[in-house]
């Protein structure tokens, strides 16, 4: 009798769990510092950048980046964008959106050579040496909307400029700052 009470309790717990992972899956990005993003036929889960700080910071320093993971960067408004490999030690692929939503650039970012010792981080704009020396890639025309995934996943996806990326574009816009 005591292994079955133990059992339905443990059954309980589970459905609860299994119930409260759904939800969170459906809540809406209002709500999320996620969002459920298809590209090609493969579904990502990337984490919103949606502040400066949270943009600048984006994938540094990561070691890993899941097969299905990655980043969305969120701006306030469509500008030309150029990202780094800033202390990246992984490779990334990085697809450029224009404030719709569609493919405006893509590039397969390749692992920087680290700091070196006779590149301090520089505390006025323009004269940091590891900064000046890190390949810029550009969206060529004005983007709203950056996705970075772990390097390699562009090739698998078979995507091309001018191919629409269904995103919550009004609702994104509203929550970046």
């Amino acid at each position: 009798m005591a292994s079955r009470r133990l059992w339905l309790i443990g059954l309980a717990f589970t459905l609860a769990a299994g119930l409260t992972g759904g939800c969170s899956q459906q809540q809406s990005s209002a709500a999320s510092n996620v969002e459920s993003v298809k590209l090609g036929d493969e579904m990502f889960h990337l984490e919103l950048a949606l502040t400066q700080d949270k943009r600048f910071q984006g994938l540094s320093g990561r070691e890993h980046i899941e097969k299905d993971g990655g980043m969305l960067f969120v701006f306030p408004r469509p500008s030309v964008q150029a990202f780094v490999m800033r202390d990246c030690p992984v490779a990334i692929d990085i697809i450029f959106l224009d404030p719709s939503g569609r493919i405006v650039a893509m590039h397969q970012m390749k692992v920087e050579e680290p700091r070196r010792e006779d590149e301090p981080k520089a505390t006025s704009p323009g004269a940091d040496k590891y900064e000046q020396r890190l390949v810029r890639y550009s969206s060529k025309f004005a983007a709203q909307f950056v996705i970075e995934l772990a390097g390699g996943t562009l090739d698998r996806l078979h995507l091309t400029e001018g191919d629409l990326v269904k995103l919550d574009t009004d609702g994104l816009k509203a929550r970046a700052q």
